[in-house]
């Protein structure tokens, strides 16, 4: 018999004692204890923002040089990231380029588990390659655990390239942390059902991304006080959004605002410039282009040469 002692399990891999006898208990029971055991997940990230304000700043720094956001990660991790950052082009009209996720197994396993991928940690540093990520990226590795081979490897190459690096994970001391610049690690304990981390980890990891992606953009200009200016009104409801934006934004009533988005090709950023400064389309858009498409920054240059 072996006298070596077993490795210590990651936290989200142990069993949560306040669980135990989940499976004999009656449903509202079961929902009582899931809805107690969320609870502690926002004061775990509010613990942890120092942090993820590094991190804010550290991508800042990089998108304004040109550089990009890249979410790495595996099964929920994984697609959390994905989810991330195909909202941002919508949100805060950005290149959907701006912001990528990369997901072990490709965008196959964002609807179907591809578990065996995420062992790869050689795999995690080619698929990084192959999106040509560089030295002028940002790159945040998501593993629960926070020892995913996959996750590991696409971090460690990144900054080798002297990408900015960031880890979010729910386990402390783990590989990953070791990898990473800056490490986030809102500790949420064990789960409800041992090892699903798509559950308390899982919101954890999604509380931060929202703020990861929303401070960054607020930070870059694509916010105007809390409203979405760069929005992408791609449908009725967006479009009515758009023109409330409008009217707020440039003090006209609903109907100048309808005008000056359908002068505006349908574009908000363009639209808004054009009601706050009097001007046309093609001034209005070549303001914003000279600008990195801040609509404040861009309506203040233009108001300032009258």
């Amino acid at each position: 018999m072996s006298s070596e002692t077993p490795p210590e399990l990651p936290v989200t891999e142990q069993e949560n004692p306040r669980t135990s006898g989940l499976s004999r208990l009656p449903t509202a029971e079961v929902l009582r204890l899931m809805s107690e055991e969320d609870a502690g997940v926002a004061p775990a990230v509010a613990r942890v923002l120092p942090e993820v304000g590094r991190a804010v700043d550290a991508v800042v720094e990089r998108l304004s040089a040109g550089g990009r956001l890249f979410y790495v990660g595996t099964g929920t991790s994984g697609r959390l990231g994905v989810l991330d950052a195909s909202e941002c082009p919508p949100t805060f009209g950005v290149p959907p380029e701006l912001v990528q996720g990369i997901i072990a197994g490709g965008y196959d396993a964002l609807y179907r588990a591809v578990e065996a991928s995420e062992d790869d940690r050689e795999a995690g540093a080619r698929d990084a390659e192959a999106r040509g990520v560089s030295g002028a990226d940002a790159v945040v590795g998501l593993a629960a655990s926070g020892r995913t081979p996959y996750t590991v490897g696409a971090v460690e190459y990144a900054r080798r390239l002297g990408a900015f690096t960031a880890a979010v994970t729910c386990a402390p001391g783990s590989p990953i942390t070791l990898a990473a610049e800056v490490s986030i690690v809102p500790v949420v304990g064990p789960e409800v059902v041992a090892g699903s981390t798509r559950l308390k980890a899982g919101t954890a990891q999604k509380l931060v991304l929202n703020m990861l992606s929303t401070a960054t953009m607020v930070r870059l200009g694509y916010v105007t006080g809390n409203r979405m200016t760069n929005m992408r009104p791609g449908n009725v409801k967006l479009r009515a959004r758009s023109e409330r934006i409008i009217s707020a934004e440039a003090g006209v009533d609903v109907a100048a605002a309808r005008a000056a988005l359908e002068a505006a090709g349908g574009d908000l950023r363009v639209a808004l410039v054009m009601a706050k400064t009097g001007r046309g389309q093609e001034e209005a858009r070549r303001a914003l282009e000279a600008c990195g498409w801040v609509v404040e920054r861009a309506a203040a240059e233009l108001s300032e040469r009258t």
